[in-house]
């Protein structure tokens, strides 16, 4: 089904708290927030100043953090980014829309297993949250990375965003200097440039502009950086400042890197300004988060005390940055360590929006705002899950896990061993406790499989092509 009558799909799937069907939205009212989604690519759980870096520097950031609430124990739904993309755009599990890998994802040829007949694209039959915001008389845009789906079709302009900057089919930038070009391929979406033009820069000029624009009307901002995602290439400048701050004891230690998450910080810093100078900060939700955790291959970065990064099973694969910046938040609270997910940054900003009671297009987030406006620290929901049938370079065979309080559960989908860890006590997953407590293990497992089955999560199969041998080279990224 395509989408190019919003308001028949709309009045279709029933969202009545937004528009009944076949009525023209009505002017939002004077009261109404805008939203600003941040997502930082591969942006690790320990690549901020507020969340520890060693060398990072990221004062706009913290700032963010001083004047919101840091959450501690926030995941990404995937592992790799396109899953997670999907799932902050319509409140699903990855799962549950069978978009399991980055589009069009790695191909283990030798592996013991072969990924099932994932989807690669957005479908157009799903509704993202910038529908659901045009619907309820925002203005949108879309502003940076994309990266769900190769057709155009499936591109922003027919999600529910009325600007499309920089987004197509693929993952990260030719360049992230202008003129934004390596071989054949160029960034789409983004016209004019300056010589030694960089693309941070550029995509928060773009977004600041879009936001003095639209100041007097409400608007839904998505702001997916390419940073800090390959190719590594900071402004020389900043990588020579970090390379002489870089010492023997330091965690993280490339400063290239370091120099892209700096311009990262000037951008989210650029864009707190002009909220401020067009005095709209008191009415616009900020969220900040990442994608999936940092990528600690080639030594781009280190996701310690957290065990292995991008690509993985384990918390460095998953756990992220999440700060939350909302007006109408209780004063005083610096952080909470209550665990959340990707779903959940759809179905707050659904309630910011004044839509958040129909669950018919968000079934797997649960609303953050009772967090930050209440005197609630656990939310109502049974486990937090994750299923990735799929290989990774970063250290992953096809695996699902389940988190319950503190015990986190994974599968191995190869040889169906599980392993059990307590967050609380053992943050880095050193300590398997399977054979200690085993009650607990069979009771998430069996929750894990009620879960798959609920969203008919797809499994892998046996590779015919399996051998052992040629399968770890697959591994030597």
């Amino acid at each position: 089904m395509q989408r190019f009558n919003l308001l028949l799909l709309i009045g279709f799937i029933g969202l009545a708290s937004c528009l009944s069907p076949n009525e023209v939205p009505e002017e939002p009212p004077e009261s109404s927030y805008n939203v600003i989604i941040f997502l930082i690519d591969d942006l690790g759980w320990t690549d901020l100043g507020c969340y520890g870096s060693d060398l990072y520097e990221t004062p706009n950031i913290d700032l963010l953090a001083e004047e919101g609430v840091r959450f501690t124990n926030a995941y990404s739904a995937c592992t790799v980014c396109s899953p997670t993309r999907a799932a902050i755009m319509t409140g699903k599990y990855p799962a549950r829309l069978n978009i399991t890998d980055w589009i069009s994802g790695h191909h283990n040829q030798y592996g013991k297993l072969m990924p099932p007949d994932w989807t690669k694209y957005l479908s157009s039959d799903e509704i993202t949250i910038a529908e659901i915001a045009q619907a309820a008389g925002y203005v949108t845009a879309s502003v940076g990375k994309w990266h769900l789906g190769d057709s155009v079709v499936y591109y922003p302009q027919y999600q529910g965003f009325d600007r499309n900057v920089a987004g197509y089919y693929r993952g990260q930038p030719p360049s992230y200097f202008y003129p934004y070009v390596r071989g054949n391929d160029t960034l789409p979406y983004l016209e004019g440039g300056m010589e030694g033009e960089y693309l941070t820069d550029r995509l928060t000029d773009e977004a600041s502009r879009f936001i003095t624009d639209h100041a007097e009307q409400p608007f839904l901002l998505y702001f997916p950086h390419y940073a800090v995602h390959t190719p590594i290439q900071g402004k020389d400048s900043l990588t020579a400042y970090y390379q002489a701050k870089v010492t023997d004891s330091s965690q993280h230690t490339n400063a290239e890197y370091a120099a892209m998450i700096h311009s990262t910080d000037e951008s989210v810093g650029k864009i707190m300004q002009l909220l401020d100078s067009l005095d709209i900060d008191d009415r616009t939700l900020v969220i900040f988060t990442s994608d999936n955790g940092g990528l600690e291959l080639r030594n781009i970065t280190q996701n310690g005390p957290l065990r292995m990064g991008k690509g993985s099973a384990y918390e460095g694969g998953v756990r992220v940055p999440m700060i939350i910046r909302w007006p109408k938040a209780k004063r005083g609270m610096e952080m909470i360590d209550e665990p959340v997910i990707t779903m959940d940054v759809f179905a707050t900003v659904a309630n910011v929006l004044g839509t958040g009671g129909a669950k018919d297009y968000h079934q797997d987030g649960v609303n953050l705002l009772p967090l930050l406006e209440e005197n609630i620290k656990i939310l109502e929901r049974e486990a937090l899950y994750w299923h990735y049938p799929h290989y990774h370079p970063g250290g992953a065979s096809p695996y699902s896990a389940i988190r319950q309080g503190n015990y986190k559960l994974i599968e191995f989908w190869e040889d169906s061993h599980l392993e059990l860890y307590n967050l609380e006590d053992d943050i880095g997953e050193t300590n398997n406790l399977i054979s200690e407590v085993p009650e607990i293990a069979n009771d998430l497992y069996n929750q894990l499989e009620t879960w798959r089955k609920e969203v008919n999560a797809q499994e892998p199969v046996p590779n015919p092509q399996y051998d052992s041998l040629k399968a770890q080279k697959f591994y030597r990224y």
